[in-house]
């Protein structure tokens, strides 16, 4: 049902359609445009940018800091003692270990080192990312108040814990727009595991548009031979024909919107034009066999495979090449309750070295300093054992007190950590930093005030950090 123009609404719509609270909310939203318009659209930054685009290295499931980037080498000598009750507090649980009749100290497998002039501890998991020690931003002491996958990774998308409301991606895509029209502004692309292991389920309201105009939506790329779905005309089907029908298409909508003004119409047709040139455009793009020899020994032995994160990691430098604004690339598999030490050693050999080698590839071509690059989860992983505890095998379960993220590139200090956590990686003594914060401060080295960036939504003004979020100054250069 299309809504109303309220020229167009007789006495007789009014009174029907006011009785009813739907039809109610609908001819509202058409007397006051606010509520159907895009109330938060600027039309260039507020400021002067410090990076053009975003490519957010997103692994899903939560990297357990312990084995990574959060050294704690006090904890050798407290193996399987109990954790300190004064340390958990009054922290929840999840269900997973709520039943354990002790929490066993696991101490990391895996051994650390200092790396680069500023001497960062890195685990000898990530080997080619501790050679630009001096390249990254380590924040130590993020959290969240999730403690499961799917409303942790919602917020850390979209600011909330409850799906509707739009993602990252899409928020920048609606507040800053494109640099290629011939491509999204906003492409999302999901690896798959080289390893058994287990991988969360993502939704596609990760990257949707929730209540800001379908455009402004991530499309997703697939490792098929359509990357995007019914990219490719069907038999029969000429680019003449597709351009004769999609006219045609559009001048019956282009009617429809001048009876009804609906934006949701303007969309459609704007959608239909950015899948005809996405035509030309996807193929060339997605097509890695132009890429010298050197690219793929660089992003390592994976990066021939389609659907890896290392083919993903050359597309996501393809992407940030031709002017696509914002590129989440999501590496499934970080949820390791069981058999961590093999699992995270599995994953890490997945994404170390295409990481590593996209840092020095955007750096090599000049995009490293107008591109920021943020690597990450959705929360961190306890310091005490679920499940049985060995001496070379354990699990962690979820944890959102404290985890450690990096970011590199555009505006942000290079060579640098930030935040501490006690000595269990439990609690966090030092510099707190909240997803809303990294959401404000990744916004302000696009240019954006994320106060300001907002939509009217069911009579409110809505934002990315919602009333939360302050810039953390100290990780920008």
């Amino acid at each position: 049902m299309h809504p109303y123009d309220p020229l167009h609404v007789n006495r007789r719509q009014f009174l029907g359609r006011a009785s009813l609270g739907i039809g109610s909310a609908a001819l509202a939203s058409l007397l006051n445009p606010r509520l159907f318009a895009a109330g938060g659209l600027i039309s260039a930054p507020h400021f002067a940018p410090k990076a053009k685009r975003i490519i957010w290295l997103t692994q899903a499931g939560a990297p357990s800091q312990l084995e990574t980037f959060d050294y704690k080498p006090g904890l050798k000598g407290m193996f399987d003692k109990d954790m300190p009750a004064s340390v958990r507090g009054d922290q929840r649980l999840t269900g997973f270990t709520s039943g354990q009749t002790r929490l066993p100290i696991a101490p990391s497998v895996y051994q650390f080192s200092q790396h680069g002039q500023s001497g960062m501890w890195i685990s000898e998991l990530l080997p080619h990312t501790a050679k630009l020690a001096d390249e990254i931003c380590v924040i130590r002491s993020m959290h969240t108040e999730a403690i499961n996958h799917d409303p942790a990774m919602t917020l850390l998308q979209t600011g909330h814990q409850i799906g509707g409301r739009p993602s990252f991606g899409s928020w920048v895509s609606y507040g800053l727009g494109t640099m290629n029209e011939n491509l999204p502004t906003f492409v999302a692309l999901v690896s798959r595991p080289s390893g058994k292991t287990n991988a969360q389920p993502l939704h596609e309201r990760m990257w949707g548009s929730g209540f800001l105009p379908a455009k402004y939506q991530g499309v997703r790329f697939t490792p098929t031979k359509d990357p995007v779905l019914y990219l490719t005309n069907p038999p029969g089907i000429t680019a003449a024909r597709r351009r004769a029908m999609l006219d045609d298409l559009q001048a019956l909508n282009q009617s429809t919107l001048n009876e009804y003004h609906d934006p949701e119409i303007q969309n459609r047709i704007d959608q239909f034009e950015m899948a005809f040139r996405m035509q030309a455009s996807v193929p060339e793009l997605s097509d890695l066999s132009g890429e010298p020899a050197t690219v793929f020994e660089d992003y390592g032995p994976e990066s021939r495979k389609p659907g890896s994160y290392a083919a993903n990691c050359i597309l996501a430098r393809r992407l940030a090449e031709r002017g696509v604004r914002f590129i989440q690339l999501y590496h499934r598999g970080w949820d390791q309750h069981n058999d961590l030490p093999s699992g995270i050693k599995s994953q890490c050999y997945d994404v170390d070295q295409p990481t590593a080698a996209l840092l020095t590839d955007l750096k090599e071509r000049g995009l490293l300093e107008d591109t920021l690059i943020i690597w990450g989860g959705e929360f961190g992983r306890t310091v005490f054992s679920q499940g049985k505890l060995t001496a070379d095998n354990y699990g962690r379960d979820h944890h959102p007190r404290c985890f450690s993220i990096w970011m590199a590139g555009a505006g942000v200090k290079r060579g640098h950590v930030f935040g501490e956590t006690d000595d269990f990686s439990y609690n966090i003594v030092k510099d707190p930093v909240h997803i809303h914060d990294l959401n404000a401060t990744a916004l302000h080295l696009l240019g954006i005030d994320h106060t300001r960036l907002t939509h009217r939504f069911q009579g409110r003004d809505y934002r990315l950090t919602d009333v939360h979020g302050n810039i953390v100054s100290q990780i920008i250069a």
